[in-house]
């Protein structure tokens, strides 16, 4: 299994890689191309950090998962994530709150932070680069279990990601009447 480990601001990065499970699939180098591309008169980039260190936003994702012929597509946490058809998805991307530390020291700057969760040998896994080490959710109902207690709270998102043939016949998401 493969893990990334948070370096800096690049837990989109992680995200990704850890997502497609090849630390390849993405470099430093190509998101920050990315940010250029999607405002390149910019002196500074709004789709990362100041500093260029990463803290890349949502859109730069998206870019990067349409290099890889993928969507990211926003669950609405009004449904339910049974409704989620597990089967035809590569798996999701979880935007949480994150405190900034320096050191040791909290600061009250609250910023954003990228997880991949996704099935690996029939199991499901948080791929979170700040865990020593991808931490095993279990079966596709103790990861909706999980789902479900995550988007309980109004400032974590979700994201499905599939393939965009999958997305356009929206395949991923389960009838109303029918939920696993």
């Amino acid at each position: 299994m493969y893990h990334e480990k948070q370096q800096r601001e690049l837990c989109a990065l992680h995200a990704l890689n850890n997502l497609f499970q090849d630390k390849s699939s993405f470099t430093k180098t190509q998101l920050d191309q990315i940010c250029q591309n999607l405002s390149p008169n910019e002196y500074i980039n709004p789709h990362r950090s100041i500093l260029g260190l990463g803290n890349y936003d949502v859109n730069v994702i998206i870019a990067a998962l349409h290099m890889k012929d993928c969507e990211a597509i926003w669950f609405d946490k009004r449904k339910d994530p049974s409704r989620i058809d597990t089967s035809k998805i590569i798996g999701f991307i979880l935007n949480v709150p994150s405190n900034y530390k320096v050191g040791f020291v909290r600061l009250p700057i609250q910023r954003r932070h990228w997880i991949a969760i996704r099935q690996i040998n029939k199991e499901y896994w948080n791929l979170d680069s700040k865990l020593d080490a991808p931490q095993c959710l279990g079966d596709e109902s103790n990861m909706l279990q999980y789902l479900r207690e995550q988007l309980q709270s109004n400032d974590k998102e979700l994201f499905v990601v599939c393939t965009c043939e999958v997305d356009k016949t929206q395949q991923w998401l389960l009838p109303d009447n029918e939920q696993r």
